[in-house]
């Protein structure tokens, strides 16, 4: 694990320069690999490659990055895990490749020169951003994992290309562009993070999941995936399992837990995040009976009882014998974050359980080096509240006309959000859902979403912080992800995998994984997710909706095998998020802060905002005739990324 970044010129260079330049990028990752850095040059042709070092497997030097292959052709610099190179390994001895040391960097570079790069790129298990140049072919790979755990932006210099794990890290280079594109800001307000393959600066450029871009001399770069969701949801859907939910039980149970013991290989501290709900209880579960020893877990806590879960992380620990340490905090430890938690996510971003994110990590780093969690399991095993929304959505849209939708989007904008709160009420929609000021929202969003001209423009609406960021901007236009566009292979699947699959190529990538990799990271703490494992997703796809949510809940596979080792009631219960009272905050703590990053003249000097039209939701939020915590958190995260990190 750590942080890369180089450059290819497109033209001959000088040692001195192009260390200089890869050296300032190098340098502004070093959080993400305190252990060491490397560059190697080329000056011949123009190439830097450098890497800052986390070390995992092989603390050893011959684990050091860049890193030639044996016969001198390929140098790579790399972040990320391989969890099966040992099989790999294994593989290349009995073909006649000999091993300098043992990690998992060396087996990726000699199995990219014997096997190439597609059947490379196929056996790889893991988690990995690549940078490789073919110093014969005179050519650069960059490669991103399936689901993009790992990061990886680039942009053109030229005839060239520069690239690294993080925006830092190419700003660092004072030739980099630092023009906002009002188009991915405009995506940005909306969802909370800039969608691949966009960024928030014009000419920087996100590489998508499972893809490749390949740079030659005088060629454009040229992008193509490898691996996608939605390929092998399509392939799943249309060859569905029909096997007894109880053999398939059996089946996920142990390729789970080959995923979980895959992921335990490390040579320094490993444990695992648990906030007791079935994903992380599952995962640790796993790991426990796959260990030897007691698996550290950790759990951060609370002082504020209203949104403190460590004593449900507690009693799941208990049960399966873990050593278990509940990290204390505070709101005011989380609010003390603010003022530098831009600069940590290192473009705009703007889900709030950022912060509690970034205080586990930091907490957990001081005990291990590695910690496995729970993500992913919502997308692949459909267990968002949003997909029980979303099929609601689809049967009032199969039962009702488009102009009787359309009317009852109207009556729901006009609805004052009072009235539209007691009718969530009666509903069952309390507000006791922590974070959750306004549940009436929900009710609203709902009837703006059948409104919408298609299903998957409707399932937009349950991913949006706000549903027209258009109102507060001065350039209207904006970024459609491509989760969204027009798609025949998305629009044959059933409304259930439809929406996961979008959720796997928009929410995971640009907003879940991001928040972990910047929080972890920022204090090089390696974060890994074996429940994003590709071959689980391969699995789960066979599945059919009705395996997937049974008696209205999602993940009846993960719930059926956490039956076997920790009772239903240390985890069954309201799905709260990991979300901290940023309204009341943004009326009472934070308040003055925000109010001096929101100061009209100020707040005027990108050119994308109307500040008036933002005082009135400033306003309106205060007076209480609103919850717009989600919308006024983005524009403050914009604001403060762009005065401390772009103008800083």
């Amino acid at each position: 694990m750590c942080g890369i970044a180089g450059l290819v010129l497109g033209e001959c260079g000088t040692d001195a320069l192009l260390r200089h330049r890869v050296g300032r990028m190098n340098a502004a990752l070093a959080h993400r690999g305190p252990d060491g850095a490397g560059i190697w040059t080329d000056a011949v042709h123009g190439v830097a490659l450098a890497q800052r070092r986390l070390a995992i497997v092989d603390l050893s030097d011959t684990g050091a990055q860049p890193m030639l292959s044996h016969s001198g052709r390929l140098a790579m610099t790399y972040n990320g895990e391989i969890y099966n190179f040992r099989e790999l390994r294994k593989d290349l001895e009995a073909e006649g490749v000999r091993f300098r040391g043992t990690s998992d960097s060396e087996v990726l570079v000699e199995a990219w020169e014997r096997w190439g790069q597609q059947r490379t790129l196929l056996a790889l298990n893991g988690m990995f951003a690549i940078a490789i140049w073919d110093r014969v072919d005179h050519s650069l790979t960059l490669v991103r994992d399936r689901f993009g755990i790992k990061p990886l932006l680039w942009r053109q210099e030229g005839d060239g290309l520069a690239f690294a794990s993080e925006l830092k890290g190419l700003l660092a280079d004072p030739s980099c562009p630092r023009d906002i594109d009002p188009a991915a800001f405009a995506a940005y307000l909306r969802h909370g993070a800039v969608p691949a393959p966009w960024t928030i600066l014009k000419g920087v450029h996100k590489l998508e999941p499972g893809s490749i871009l390949e740079w030659r001399k005088g060629q454009a770069p040229t992008c193509r995936q490898f691996w996608s969701p939605l390929t092998q949801m399509s392939a799943g859907q249309s060859h569905s399992t029909s096997a007894p939910f109880a053999t398939l039980v059996d089946a996920a149970e142990a390729l789970l837990g080959d995923a979980v013991e895959r992921q335990m290989i490390a040579d320094v501290p490993l444990g695992a995040f648990l906030s007791g709900g079935i994903d992380s209880s599952l995962v640790v579960a796993l790991m426990q009976q796959r260990s030897d020893r007691k698996v550290e877990t950790f759990t951060i806590g609370f002082e504020e009882t209203a949104w403190d879960e460590s004593p449900h992380a507690a009693a799941v620990a208990q049960h399966l014998g873990t050593r278990h340490t509940t990290l204390m905090t505070s709101g005011r430890a989380a609010q003390a974050l603010v003022p530098d938690i831009a600069a940590i996510y290192d473009e705009p971003f703007s889900d709030s359980s950022q912060l509690p994110t970034l205080l586990l990590c930091r907490l957990v780093r001081d005990h291990v080096t590695v910690a496995l969690s729970g993500d992913g399991g919502d997308e692949t095993f459909a267990g968002y509240e949003r997909h029980s929304w979303g099929l609601a959505l689809h049967r009032y849209r199969e039962r009702l006309p488009p102009f009787a939708r359309q009317a009852a989007g109207r009556v729901a904008r006009a609805v004052p959000i009072g009235l539209a709160d007691a009718a969530a009420g009666l509903l069952g929609q309390s507000a006791a859902n922590r974070g959750v000021s306004h549940p009436g929202h929900r009710l609203k969003r709902a009837a703006k979403a059948g409104a919408a001209p298609s299903f998957v423009d409707g399932y937009r609406q349950f991913l949006s912080q706000t549903a027209d960021p258009q109102r507060l901007l001065r350039h209207p236009a904006e970024h459609l992800p491509l989760a969204y566009h027009s798609n025949a292979a998305l629009d044959q699947l059933v409304p259930l995998a439809r929406m996961q699959t979008i959720d796997a190529l928009s929410y995971l990538p640009d907003d879940i994984l991001v928040k972990v990799d910047r929080a972890s990271m920022s204090v090089g703490l390696e974060v890994r997710v074996p429940l994003l494992d590709h071959r689980i997703w391969e699995w789960a796809a066979h599945l059919p909706s009705g395996m997937q949510r049974q008696g209205g809940k999602g993940k009846a596979v993960l719930r059926a095998i956490l039956d076997r080792h920790v009772p239903a009631a240390l985890t069954e219960r309201p799905k709260a998020g990991f979300a901290v009272p940023l309204a009341a905050w943004l009326r009472l703590e934070l308040r003055d802060w925000a109010e001096a990053l929101l100061e009209p003249t100020r707040l005027a000097e990108s050119g994308l905002l109307d500040p008036d039209a933002v005082r009135g939701v400033w306003d309106a939020h205060q007076a209480g005739r609103e919850d717009h915590a989600p919308l006024l958190w983005s524009i403050l995260m914009f604001e403060s990324w762009r005065r401390s990190v772009l103008h800083g």
